[in-house]
């Protein structure tokens, strides 16, 4: 057996073992509660966030989604954190992976400003009323948002179970608005050595769609870009790489503006942020190397029904069932 066959066994194995622990180590981060957090040291939670955070940047890139999306609805569903406090650290966790990829996407010539600019001025401003909405309805009940979170999360993993990309969409004649606004251009392919000119249609229906997806961003600290990428490719007709990567680099914009309004109140604690962000980046280091050895379906079908489980957890905690614990 290879060196290589059985790395990818020890993650398997590793993998399936953290999803079977993850329900007692949650559940047991619910029983504690606030009480109990009181009861361990300042660096008991920080230190469980890390390892969480370290398992889910690995999950996300070899699934292809940003942490924010896995982020925000496990924390807030499993741990006994009030979901203000994880809706800000998960925008600060999307932010921190935007920031960090987005000078190379520019550098190589596929995040696309002509492309990301327009878009980013229209989700940034909706993020931004999104998020007041979010902690206007959080003071009136917290419940309200647990509840629209599992909703949305079990919409998102829908989303992706269904969503097919098209690596280069037919764009025939571009519309008069993409083309005033300049969305348009080209960039080199590197796995075939081709130039791809492109450009976008549909223009207007995109840009509305970035209405809603600024708001639910901003409402609740997701990140967008499970939204982003199909709207850019499937809808306006850019190139897969130009969606992803301009997907990328306008999360930097819209996570930011969102970001100030939980900042501004109190809503982002370092305790909380600093060892999600560190965990979910190094985790990303260890999924680009294993990303080569895995085969990222199986980990996308494997996110998605975390996702769905852990939206029907949101729900659930938010109607007060108990059904799932």
């Amino acid at each position: 057996m290879s060196t290589k066959t059985i790395i990818k066994w020890c993650f398997f194995v590793n993998l399936m073992l953290a999803m079977i622990l993850i329900h007692p180590l949650t559940a047991f981060a619910q029983k504690v509660g606030a009480e109990g957090a009181a009861a361990h040291p300042w660096w008991f939670w920080p230190l469980i966030l890390f390892f969480f955070c370290f398992i889910l940047g690995i999950i996300a890139v070899l699934a292809g989604v940003g942490g924010g999306v896995l982020y925000v609805p496990l924390v807030g569903g499993f741990f006994p954190f009030h979901i203000d406090f994880v809706r800000g650290a998960g925008l600060m966790v999307a932010l921190a992976g935007a920031l960090a990829a987005g000078p190379g996407l520019l550098r190589r010539n596929l995040a696309s400003l002509r492309l990301a600019l327009p878009v980013a001025l229209i989700a940034s401003s909706c993020a931004v009323a999104g998020a007041i909405l979010g902690l206007y309805l959080s003071k009136i009940d917290p419940n309200i948002v647990q509840v629209c979170l599992g909703a949305t999360i079990v919409g998102i993993a829908i989303l992706l179970l269904f969503s097919k990309n098209t690596e280069k969409p037919v764009v025939k004649k571009q519309d008069a608005i993409g083309l005033a606004l300049g969305m348009q251009g080209a960039y080199l392919d590197q796995a075939t050595g081709e130039r791809v000119d492109w450009k976008t249609h549909r223009t207007l229906p995109g840009l509305v769609l970035f209405i809603f997806i600024g708001v639910l961003a901003g409402m609740f600290g997701l990140g967008a870009g499970w939204a982003n990428v199909p709207v850019l490719n499937l809808v306006m007709g850019a190139p897969l790489k130009i969606s992803v990567a301009t997907s990328k680099f306008l999360l930097s914009i819209t996570d930011t503006s969102a970001a100030w309004i939980y900042m501004n109140n109190g809503c982002v604690i370092p305790l909380m942020a600093v060892p999600s962000i560190i965990g979910l980046m190094f985790g990303s280091f260890i999924g680009v190397k294993l990303l080569s050895m895995v085969k990222p379906k199986i980990i996308r079908y494997i996110v998605i029904t975390v996702l769905l489980f852990a939206g029907l957890k949101a729900i659930d905690k938010g109607l007060g069932i108990g059904l799932l614990g």
